[in-house]
């Protein structure tokens, strides 16, 4: 897709994202939707108690309204080079990525949220709802992938592909709600989940336009752009939090992007920085509970998990924390896009 496309694209959804927050965040705050802080995070984060949350609709209108706009043009641009059949298919397939992204956000994340705020506590939807939602999200987006033909089922390991068979679906269906709720946990300090995501997603962005996925590619840099205009809003000291009604969108967006242009093994390299937050709660649950269970109390390897609040515990800034997992972001986003150089 051509840059005089997906530059002012994602121009747009950062303008909207950052200029709607003008209006959003004095509203939330008028609702009263306002973040609750648990008693056993860091004590410093009390002074964050009522920053009005679901800022995320700023990117996420921001980066659908561009993408609308933006694949109008593309469509008016291309439609002398590119067949009817394969012009519909490949809108139908943003619309269900991008459907999928909303779902994500609207039944799980914005549901999550309007609990805490309603309810002032932290706590929300219950692990079994959130694990129902996405269940059969995950479930439908499969499906209608496979009725627009996308049915293989190889997955592809970079350097070579596996052929999965029938296992495919439940494979990729963990995959979905696991990179999914990485995101979603990656979100924990100021600018951190959404300066990572910018990263991430202009290299999707890149990924997706030398594979020939243009309108994928114009969702994930609007989704960047969207970002951008966020963080305004969203550096330390944050004026208001994404809640789980944008953290969610983000999640879903990054995870059926890939799926949607079969970059499995891919993913996790592009948004190692997700997979190892999440990996560290994994891995400090696992350990507390083995440790409680040999020597009669829990134990921990990390001073608090996800791993960016071990940093943040370790007195690392809220800045540091966000330029150093960008960077390394950056580094796999970067390695990412080489391999498709190869």
């Amino acid at each position: 897709m051509q840059i005089w496309i997906t530059l002012p694209a994602a121009i747009l959804a950062a303008i909207i994202a950052a200029a709607g927050g003008i209006w959003l965040i004095p509203y939330l705050r008028r609702i009263h939707f306002g973040q609750t802080i648990l008693e056993e995070g860091p004590a410093w984060h009390k002074s964050k108690q009522g920053t009005p949350i679901m800022g995320g609709f700023l990117f996420i209108f921001g980066s659908l309204i561009a993408t609308a706009i933006g694949f109008a043009v593309w469509r008016i641009a291309s439609s002398a080079s590119a067949s009817l059949d394969t012009a519909n298919r490949d809108a139908l397939r943003l619309l269900t990525v991008a459907v999928f992204s909303l779902l994500y956000s609207g039944l799980i994340g914005f549901t999550d949220d309007y609990i805490k705020a309603v309810k002032k506590q932290n706590l929300g939807l219950s692990p079994k709802q959130k694990m129902a939602f996405q269940l059969v999200l995950c479930i439908a987006f499969l499906g209608i992938l496979y009725l627009l033909g996308d049915r293989d089922t190889t997955i592809d390991l970079i350097f070579v592909k596996l052929n999965f068979g029938i296992f495919y679906y439940p494979v990729m269906i963990l995959f979905i709600i696991y990179i999914s709720n990485a995101v979603n946990l990656t979100d924990g300090i100021d600018g951190l989940c959404g300066s990572v995501t910018v990263v991430s997603m202009l290299a999707l962005t890149v990924i997706c336009s030398l594979t020939g996925e243009h309108e994928l590619s114009l969702y994930a840099i609007t989704i960047a752009g969207g970002c951008i205009g966020f963080l305004v809003w969203n550096l330390h000291p944050a004026k208001c939090f994404m809640g789980d009604t944008g953290s969610m969108y983000l999640g879903g967006a990054f995870a059926a992007i890939g799926v949607a242009c079969r970059m499995h093994l891919l993913l996790v390299l592009v948004g190692l920085v997700y997979v190892l937050d999440a990996l560290s709660v994994v891995i400090q649950v696992l350990y507390f509970k083995y440790t409680k269970r040999k020597y009669g109390e829990g134990r921990r390897i990390f001073k608090m998990s996800p791993i960016h609040h071990h940093f943040e515990m370790c007195k690392w800034s809220e800045y540091k924390i966000v330029a150093v997992f960008s960077l390394v972001g950056l580094v796999c986003g970067v390695l990412g896009v080489l391999t498709q150089l190869r």
